[in-house]
């Protein structure tokens, strides 16, 4: 990435901020977007009685990929493959999962 993607990281940088901050405004979970400096968000799950495994699991079946790193913590990264649109649709699925509008409701 350092040497043939030099010129997207600033875009994939973009992304991630734009991810962070559409994250923010979503109850149970926390981001601090003025901490994005990279391409990678961290994701705090916030709600009683969800780990980060059950979440990222609900996601991954809305088609949105993270990596849990602590008992309710997750990683999103973006890269080359997502485009500003493709944030707004995962943003809009965190919100549809942690809502419980999609497939069921959290426990």
């Amino acid at each position: 990435a350092l040497e043939e993607m030099v010129d997207r990281l600033a875009e994939d940088h973009a992304n991630a901020r734009l991810l962070a901050e559409g994250l923010s405004d979503i109850a149970g979970i926390r981001t601090l977007p003025s901490a994005v400096r990279t391409n990678m968000v961290y994701v705090d799950i916030e709600r009683e009685g969800l780990s980060s495994q059950l979440l990222v699991e609900k996601l991954r079946s809305q088609g949105v990929l993270l990596l849990p790193t602590a008992p309710r913590r997750m990683r999103a990264v973006t890269h080359y493959h997502l485009t500003a649109a493709d944030i707004a649709l995962a943003v809009d699925r965190f919100r549809q999962v942690m809502s419980g509008e999609a497939s069921g409701h959290l426990s």
